[in-house]
């Protein structure tokens, strides 16, 4: 077991921290919200004034922080947590950032003989909540191997895609195909409805058919098809449309600077971006559902 220190208690990372504390971990938590902060404490974890007071003793440090900027400066600059940790302490960012930011903060983290993992996730809450999120991790083999049993009490799947900033670039890429497959199912299931099919029925139809993907085997934007989803419960909770658009940016910005055409992935952050501009931010990014509803249905 190891002495653990987990910075940002969202969505993802609270459901995460817990598991740690399952697993056996001795595990210190900060966030700035209070309320996420208490949530943990209560099952068992310690907490600190401050960011530094936290990884005092850490063994391994976890981020999961909402964009680059907050890593950098969690990170990064004389009150930067790079300057303070003592060589050879393990830092895993599981933040979804820019490739270019997390290899600037990997290149500090070497310049200061710590060792540093970008290891993004994919799975959303209920994988966070389950323990069955997937890590695609980025760095060198020394410290994706010391990383990968911390990460098992949190996740099936681990991966290594390669050096440092790998694992944003796939994850970048995976969220990429995950918002055209969810805008291209919505639209799919929008036109069934118009003409008068059952929303479950199609769904069923093109699960055992050719058009079968990820989100209607597990994810169903459709209200009141798949339970236990935010598409049941008025797309509360969840991967949020503003954490969408914010990858598919990223994934333009990597697009634009290696020459790599993507017009579905643009199509894809413009309708995300329209929806979140319609007040939609804050919504889980099923939520797409409702640009696509029916003319007979309650506007949005």
């Amino acid at each position: 077991m190891a002495t653990i220190t987990f910075i940002g208690l969202g969505n993802m990372g609270g459901p995460m921290a817990s598991n740690l504390l399952k697993a056996g971990h001795d595990l210190t938590v900060f966030d700035l919200s209070e309320s996420a902060v208490k949530v943990l404490v209560d099952e068992g974890a310690k907490t600190a004034e401050s960011v530094l007071e936290a990884v005092k003793d850490a063994q391994v440090v976890i981020s999961m922080l909402p964009a680059g900027q907050h890593v950098e400066t969690v990170y990064l600059g004389e009150n930067g947590l790079l300057a303070h940790l003592p060589a050879g302490t393990l830092v895993i960012d599981s933040s979804t950032i820019s490739p270019e930011t997390s290899r600037g903060v990997a290149d500090a983290a070497r310049s200061a003989e710590i060792v540093f993992l970008d290891a993004p996730v994919s799975g959303g809450v209920a994988g966070a909540k389950s323990g069955a999120l997937t890590f695609i991790c980025g760095g060198g083999p020394d410290a994706f191997e010391r990383a990968q049993p911390i990460l098992q009490d949190m996740g099936k799947n681990i991966f290594h895609a390669g050096p440092s900033g790998a694992g944003q670039i796939a994850k970048i890429c995976n969220n990429m195909l995950l918002a055209i497959q969810m805008a291209g199912t919505s639209e799919a299931l929008a036109l069934g409805v118009k003409n008068g099919l059952d929303p479950a029925v199609l769904s069923e139809i093109m699960q055992q058919s050719s058009g079968g993907n990820w989100v209607l085997n597990g994810y169903n934007p459709w209200p009141g098809v798949m339970e236990g989803v935010p598409a049941s419960r008025d797309y509360a909770g969840g991967f949020l449309v503003n954490l969408m658009t914010k990858d598919l940016g990223l994934a333009m910005e990597n697009a634009t600077a290696n020459h790599s055409p993507v017009p579905m992935g643009a199509l894809a952050r413009n309708l995300f971006e329209f929806h979140a501009a319609r007040g939609n931010g804050q919504l889980d990014f099923s939520s797409i559902q409702r640009f696509y509803r029916p003319d007979d249905e309650e506007p949005v």
